[in-house]
Formats: C-alpha cells, structure tokens, sequence
C-alpha cells in the first residue's frame, strides 16, 4: 500500500519504522525546522531525520491548506495517509484525497482525553489504565470513527516518560494491525459516543505549579504526570525548583 506518513515528534518515530519496509512510504510531512532554544541552531524533527536516513522524500508545508499543499498530495496519489503527533488539523478536502481515507494514532482510550496533552492527562487524572485508538480522521477533532485500541495499565512507578515510550511501542504495533484491516477490507468503523468525550489543551507553564492544598495522591500523580516535560515545580524563598519525582 502506498503511504503518505504526517508526524513530527519521537512518539511517531516508532510507527513510521513499523509501516517502512512492509509497506510503500511514498513521502513524509512534518512541520517546519525551527531553531532550538540554546544557540538557534536548526533542529530537524524526529521523524525527518529517520525520513532522510531512509530516503523518504520529505515535505514541510507551513500549511496543509492550501491549493499547492493539496495538489503535492494528489500528485503523490497516496492509498492512505498516516497521522501520528503530525501537528496540525488537515481540511475536509484533503481527508477526501486518499483512496483508503486518513488515519491518526491518537495517545488515549477515546473518546477519553481527545487533544493535546492525552498522556499527561491520563495520570494527572489518576487513571489505572491507558492506550492508542487507531482511528479515521474526521473534521472534528479526534471525532472520528475507530478501528482499533492498544490498552495497557498505568503503574505507579509510570511517569509521563515511561508511559510515552509504552504507548509510542503499542501505537506502531496497534497501527501496523489496523492497515492490514483496511487493505484487506475488513476494518471496522466504531463510532465514538460523544457524550463521554473529554477534552484537553496544551499546558501552559503557569499551569505546572504544584498546588500544596490537594491531597497527597493528587500532588503525586500531577508531578509525575509532568515528568519529565514541561516538569512541575514550587517555589521557596523566592527561589524556584523544579519537582521530578
């Protein structure tokens, strides 16, 4: 099957490897090179650093919206389109290109957790287990129909770390399972009951105060559910520091 893969973070490294090599990726998109934080050197995503050492051909729009974008993708004539962490919402108009449809890993059991911070949110909240949906990509975010779930419990040494690299492994194997699906024409489409969506935004860094007034285990699964990115901290003597654990 001929594949356009759409990601940009490590947590969509694992899945573009598992479908390389089993199937054609005809192309990566990822977003646009910005310089680092530290020095202003520019820094290439994940996924197209294992793109150019794999010579996939890669393409950076800063946006999926336009007639050239649009037209790139005809010409690639892809079956399917793969989204993983990609980063930005593509239009009705380019879902409707690929001969199989668009299909996203998204990091929760939804309709739980649909957005931007799945993993973060799923022990902040003190859930007990987690995983991917494999699902078709829809005009309403992480509202479309689903195929498959990878589950797996939450411990209580996980932090948001450990949970990440578990659910990057289980979304590739659970991705891997559901393009077989569709090539063969067997994939269902579960449709999500959105009465029990819930919904999470990216956290800001005002947002990671620890607030000493919850109780213990609420303090406990909000600073392991930022560790080790953006990181909770409190302040002492006007000082600030940074609570991994």
């Amino acid at each position: 099957m001929r594949i356009l893969f759409m990601g940009t973070p490590e947590f969509a490294v694992n899945s573009i490897k598992a479908l390389d090599g089993k199937h054609e990726i005809i192309g990566v998109f990822t977003k646009v090179d910005k310089p680092n934080q530290r020095g202003g050197k520019i820094k290439f995503s994940p996924v197209k650093e294992y793109a150019l050492e794999n010579n996939i051909p890669v393409y950076q729009p800063n946006s999926v919206k336009t007639e050239e974008t649009l037209n790139l993708v005809r010409e690639l004539n892809p079956d399917l389109i793969v989204v993983v962490a990609y980063g930005k919402i593509l239009p009705k108009e380019l879902i409707d290109i690929p001969k199989y449809g668009v299909i996203n890993v998204h990091s929760s059991l939804l309709p739980k957790f649909r957005g931007a911070a799945p993993i973060h949110a799923a022990i902040i909240n003190g859930e007990e287990e987690s995983g991917v949906t494999i699902m078709y990509i829809a005009e309403e975010l992480d509202a479309g129909d689903m195929i498959l779930q990878g589950k797996t419990k939450i411990l209580e040494e996980d932090n948001l770390g450990t949970l990440h690299d578990r659910l990057a492994v289980i979304g590739a194997e659970t991705l891997l399972e559901a393009v077989e699906l569709i090539f063969k024409g067997e994939a269902p489409r579960i449709a999500q009951n959105h009465s029990e969506a819930t919904f999470v935004k990216p956290i800001q860094k005002e947002e990671t105060r620890i607030d000493w007034t919850k109780d213990s285990r609420t303090i406990f699964n909000f600073v392991r559910g930022m560790n080790p990115f953006p990181t909770s901290f409190s302040t002492f003597e006007d000082k600030i520091f940074k609570i991994y654990a």
